[in-house]
């Protein structure tokens, strides 16, 4: 019969069921107890047979197409054979105390978080030398951070097939990152994978995950561009300045591309969209926001972010605001570059939560 974690979900549709009576229909034509495939193709067919939802999709390929073969054999029940086959089923269910994931994917995924990452990426590579593992599982969930790598040693054709399995949202990103003259090539060669059968398929898989689980594991979610931009956008403009102008020296690629992952109190206007201004100032306390916008009001190169503000205010707000900024007076520089580090923490904490989406430098 069928594992158990499998069957154990379809219990509420079985007894929802209704059991016949045993009455004098006629019997099989040969007086002996069904085998076990024959039970679990009985099961199977009641349920269908009442509309409940069974799972057989959940169990191994081998063992859907035993099932299926079985089911194709058997013509005529009896009510008797019927009962009782039902009611060993259940007993059974009701007599299992714990159920596992089944299989080593499931156990991976339910051990996410409570072993170590090379132990899961090496008991990952083990499932993905099992004929019966689809390697395409672990694929699709990888980020696409993780998959751009592959892709971008792969031929046409491998990729093609890989932008065919991915889920569309996944595949339009991973597309969006790669050089427009492969995107191309590789989005014409989708045109040509309708005749690839399923077994190339799986082997392309199983090739990709080898490549995937070969990659060395990374200590740091982020890259180090993001990593520096972020340290340096709570930091004074002083320290900022000063660390962007050694990099510069030593690696002025290096130092270019971490002043596009900047973003600091005078890139607001330009990366924040208006509609976010009242949802921003709603989690910033308002001594911390008076503070800041009169500190970057006497300054040349910031005092174009207190318009921005004001403007995508209330009026009665925006009016509180300006005479309290003229009652506050002149800011020490300490702290000004503390009330706008704590404006920028906000921004990227609602960024992080997905409450709004900073605006690319280049739209």
């Amino acid at each position: 019969m069928a594992q158990p974690q499998a069957l154990a979900r379809i219990t509420p549709a079985l007894r929802a069921v209704p059991v016949p009576a045993a009455s004098a229909a006629p019997r099989p034509s040969r007086d002996r107890k069904p085998s076990q495939r024959e039970k679990a193709a009985i099961i199977v067919r009641l349920l269908m047979s009442h509309g409940g939802s069974v799972p057989i999709a959940s169990l191994p390929e081998h063992m859907q197409a035993a099932l299926t073969e079985q089911i194709g054999q058997m013509r005529l029940i009896d009510r008797t054979t019927l009962s009782q086959v039902i009611e060993e089923f259940v007993a059974e269910l009701e007599a299992v105390g714990l159920a596992f994931p089944g299989g080593i994917d499931a156990a991976i995924a339910m051990m996410d978080g409570h072993i170590s990452p090379t132990a899961a990426s090496r008991l990952r590579r083990l499932a993905g030398a099992s004929a019966k593992a689809d390697p395409w599982d672990n694929l699709i969930a990888q980020p696409v951070d993780r998959l751009l790598p592959i892709v971008g040693t792969e031929s046409t054709e491998v990729a093609a097939v890989m932008l065919s399995k991915l889920p569309v949202p996944k595949a339009a990103e991973l597309l969006a990152k790669l050089p427009g003259e492969q995107a191309r090539r590789i989005a014409f060669a989708v045109s040509m994978t309708s005749n690839v059968d399923p077994e190339t398929v799986r082997r392309i898989g199983q090739s990709l995950a080898s490549q995937l689980e070969a990659q060395p594991a990374r200590a740091f979610d982020a890259g180090p561009v993001e990593r520096v931009g972020a340290i340096l956008n709570v930091s004074t403009a002083a320290t900022r300045e000063e660390v962007l102008m050694g990099l510069e020296a030593e690696d002025a690629a290096f130092a270019d591309s971490v002043r596009r992952a900047i973003f600091t109190f005078v890139h607001i206007p330009t990366r924040i969209a208006p509609r976010d201004i009242p949802k921003i100032v709603r989690m910033i306390d308002q001594p911390t926001l008076i503070t800041a916008l009169a500190a970057a009001l006497t300054r040349p190169k910031e005092a174009h972010v207190v318009e921005f503000f004001l403007s995508n205010m209330s009026q009665r707000l925006s009016q509180a605001l300006r005479e309290e900024m003229e009652a506050r007076g002149k800011v020490k520089e300490k702290d000004a570059e503390a009330a706008m580090s704590v404006i920028i923490t906000v921004i990227r904490q609602l960024e992080g939560v997905g409450e709004l989406v900073l605006v690319r430098e280049e739209e």
